[in-house]
């Protein structure tokens, strides 16, 4: 059962895209979109991933941070950002301590399709999950009214 809202969202440090180091606290002040997904380069995960891409020049002008996170590596991560032009980072949680915190792990041992909303103090202030993959990035904006 995911987090709900108002509830103070987990701390956490990963690995991105590029092997950057990042950290929920590095974004004190924005609004996050934490969202979850199982699998990079598959058929709903890519259709979530590029709705975020197509959005995302909408995302920038409300000052709000997009942060993918699946358990694949750095590796793969890379590859599916190339292959889609992904615009906002990727979190590798290769074991699962992101997904846990978050409370999306599936039975199959990868995150559920959840996305969190995290306001600039690190509250959750919005969690979907019912994601309809195609519109998902629109669908955020319009629930946290940006």
């Amino acid at each position: 059962m995911p987090l709900t809202v108002g509830t103070t969202a987990p701390a956490f440090t990963a690995k991105d895209t590029n092997g950057n180091t990042v950290s929920l606290s590095d974004f004190a002040g924005k609004i996050v979109i934490l969202y979850f997904y199982p699998k990079d380069d598959t058929p709903g995960c890519t259709k979530q991933a590029c709705s975020f891409r197509d959005a995302y020049s909408r995302y920038q002008g409300q000052d709000v941070v997009v942060l993918g996170v699946s358990k694949d590596d750095e590796e793969s991560h890379q590859k599916f950002t190339e292959k889609y032009n992904l615009p906002f980072p990727l979190l590798a949680d290769v074991d699962g301590t992101i997904i846990k915190a978050y409370d999306v792990e599936g039975s199959s041992g990868y995150a559920q399709r959840v996305t969190y909303a995290i306001d600039g103090t690190g509250k959750i202030v919005h969690v979907d999950s019912s994601v309809k993959t195609d519109t998902h990035a629109s669908d955020v904006l319009a629930a946290i009214g940006a």
